[in-house]
């Protein structure tokens, strides 16, 4: 496996640790928001990519309409089983597909959505012009992606805690793949190349990361993610011991617990 397949596999035990940990800890408020960004602008045929275990999705049925058509998709079948497994207030249609080469004809969607999913492509440009393809005219491109990880506390914590633990060859996903896509000026470029003419608005968002205890964070960071390949390909025993070492930094950064770090993305707007 390469290291991009790597960064983009949610596989295993994965995606129920990420449903039970990552979700609450860090993207239930981005959801929220994205999800009140669409409804206004009330379209009636909305297309997820990157998925993953659904939370936009659930976000999305309650907030639109019951005659609004949504397709949620991902790369990865675990995901948008557990997804599935979960449910939504309302049917939506699941599908499993690649953001590089979506099934879908021209134009068929108002809305393409996003929730931190296009930092996993390996051509940004490519996935986005792709969205673009399936949207109709006046149709909204709305993504978000986390912004630098000094930003993002819990993350940048134990990114450091896992370079004390193999200082040889730190895991470096973290700050590579989540937090590796926020230069605006790079994301700019990447949707002219896709096509997008239109200049694109760009807010940023901050949030409140919340857990009962450090280990919450390490348990999701370090088993929850792909994180957890990149560590076990160094030695697959010393996952206990590399999330034991995470947690242990929370703590002495923000206590045992109840644990409150700040998070930050950017919210992405462009019009077809």
């Amino acid at each position: 496996m390469t290291g991009v397949e790597r960064d983009s596999a949610f596989e295993g035990s994965i995606p129920k640790l990420y449903e039970e940990y990552l979700v609450p800890l860090l993207f239930e408020p981005y959801a929220t928001d994205l999800a009140s960004r669409l409804a206004a602008r009330s379209p009636a045929r909305v297309l997820e990519i990157a998925a993953g275990t659904g939370v936009v999705t659930r976000r999305l049925s309650s907030a639109l309409p019951q005659d609004v058509s949504i397709v949620a998709t991902d790369l990865n079948q675990s995901m948008l089983d557990m997804a599935s497994s979960v449910g939504t207030a309302r049917p939506v249609t699941w599908r499993q597909a690649d953001a590089m080469e979506l099934p879908f004809d021209d134009e068929t969607f108002d809305a393409v959505v996003c929730q931190f999913g296009v930092m996993f492509f390996p051509s940004k440009s490519q996935a986005l012009s792709e969205a673009r393809r399936v949207l109709a005219r006046g149709g909204v491109l709305l993504f978000n992606v986390w912004d630098r990880i000094e930003e993002n506390e819990f993350a940048e914590v134990i990114t450091a805690a896992l370079e004390s633990c193999f200082p040889a060859d730190p895991p470096r996903f973290l700050a590579r793949t989540p937090h590796g896509y926020h230069d605006r000026a790079a994301i700019k470029r990447d949707l002219e190349l896709g096509g997008f003419d239109v200049p694109p608005r760009m807010d940023t968002v901050a949030a409140r990361s919340r857990a009962e205890s450090a280990r919450v964070p390490a348990l999701a960071y370090c088993q929850g993610t792909p994180l957890r390949a990149e560590i076990e390909a160094r030695d697959k025993s010393r996952l206990t011991e590399a999330t034991e070492a995470a947690a242990a930094a929370i703590a002495r950064r923000f206590g045992p617990g109840p644990v409150d770090g700040k998070t930050q993305a950017l919210v992405i707007a462009v019009d077809r």
